[in-house]
């Protein structure tokens, strides 16, 4: 595709960014793009928000899937672009448009150059959140698309246009949202004796919860709990009733996470009857580790030498992607993709160099044939 088409795509998506599973517009856009296609090699399905395309081969020897993530993030955006977000308060500010220019891209490649295998391209919802990858990898319709061998990318803002990296094994954490909610007894600051302050509770706990990972854990196991939120109380003079702390799990080892949170609700147990309180805790989203498969990285790596891109070696992070949940059953691979940005993921300043486009469209659609 022209470079000006793809970045008109780009840019039109980047003005429609909506939260998990509810990218009607998003869905629409996409599908009307795809259908501007031509058709004979085409089957095209509808799950929730998501879209699946099959690309049928000459031969169909097996089946290579490719999966972009479609959904925004709850941001408002101070780009200062003349194509910002119209939607206020939410904005592409993880590269989600740029993920789906470059899977239209490789899909208007492929119809026009049929390849030898059968090459699903995924849309899915919910990255973000709550999470759309388990579900529809669970849903009948990805069933009857079911491939062999998945890949995907994600922008990395760090690196240069031009570089792609990734690595054999662990790419990404486990991950895991945190929310605990204490209740007790609210009162007048002048007669504390007569309350159960909810904010002296949330602050012990905050401090109590770094322990678990310094003194409960194996000092060899990577893991990380972070409370990123606390809200509690009305006005200065009040004991506060009700406090909520709002945080993430992460860890490189997937039964780790299942440790956390065991310690956590012990402590719960002991802060309820030391604290006079009642707490509730909710793991809201929990996304898979991404571990790629060796024998996949390295096919990707010859491939790439044939490529312009730049091959570099990856770190682990402990960044989470519910694209792990395809790896977990379906063999295949992540790698980042740079695109010069000064700003990192999830920044309400996000702007990918969009020259990225077309190296996403050279490495995917030559990963595709030849995986």
């Amino acid at each position: 595709m022209e470079r000006e088409k793809l970045r008109n795509i780009r840019r039109e998506l980047h003005q429609i960014p909506e939260l998990g599973f509810q990218e009607f517009k998003t869905q629409s856009y996409l599908l009307e793009k795809i259908k501007s296609l031509p058709q004979d090699s085409l089957i095209i399905e509808t799950w929730k928000t998501g879209i699946l395309v099959k690309v049928k081969g000459t031969k169909s020897v097996k089946t290579i899937a490719y999966r972009t993530d479609i959904d925004g993030l709850p941001i408002k955006e101070e780009t200062g672009l003349s194509f910002s977000s119209h939607h206020e308060g939410k904005m592409h500010a993880c590269g989600h448009d740029l993920h789906m220019t470059i899977a239209f891209g490789v899909l208007t490649e492929l119809v026009n150059k049929p390849p030898e295998n059968d090459i699903v391209l995924i849309f899915q919802p919910a990255e973000e959140g709550p999470g759309g990858a388990l579900p529809m990898l669970e849903s009948e319709i990805f069933q009857s698309f079911y491939p062999d061998i998945i890949t995907a990318l994600h922008i990395a803002p760090e690196l240069p246009v031009g570089t792609v990296s990734t690595r054999s094994g662990l790419l990404f954490a486990n991950t895991s949202e945190l929310f605990i909610d204490f209740k007790g007894k609210g009162g007048h600051a002048a007669y504390p004796h007569l309350t159960n302050d909810m904010v002296v509770a949330a602050s012990n706990f905050v401090s109590q919860l770094q322990q678990i990972v310094a003194r409960r854990l194996d000092p060899l196991e990577s893991a990380v709990v972070t409370v990123g939120k606390i809200t509690s109380g009305t006005v200065q003079n009040v004991i506060a009733e009700n406090a909520r702390l709002e945080g993430t799990i992460r860890t490189a080892n997937a039964s780790i996470i299942a440790e956390i949170k065991q310690a956590i609700e012990e402590m719960a147990k002991g802060f309820e009857r030391s604290h006079h309180c009642e707490i509730s805790i909710d793991y809201g989203s929990n996304y898979y580790q991404v571990y790629n498969t060796e024998r996949y990285v390295d096919k990707f790596k010859q491939i790439i030498s044939d490529t312009s891109a730049i091959w570099k070696e990856a770190n682990p992070a402990m960044t989470g992607e519910d694209f792990g949940y395809f790896l977990r059953d379906i063999p295949g691979f992540m790698f980042w993709l740079g695109v010069s940005s000064p700003f990192g993921l999830h920044h309400s300043k996000l702007n990918p160099n969009e020259d990225a486009l077309v190296t996403g469209i050279e490495v995917v659609e030559a990963t595709l044939r030849q995986l």
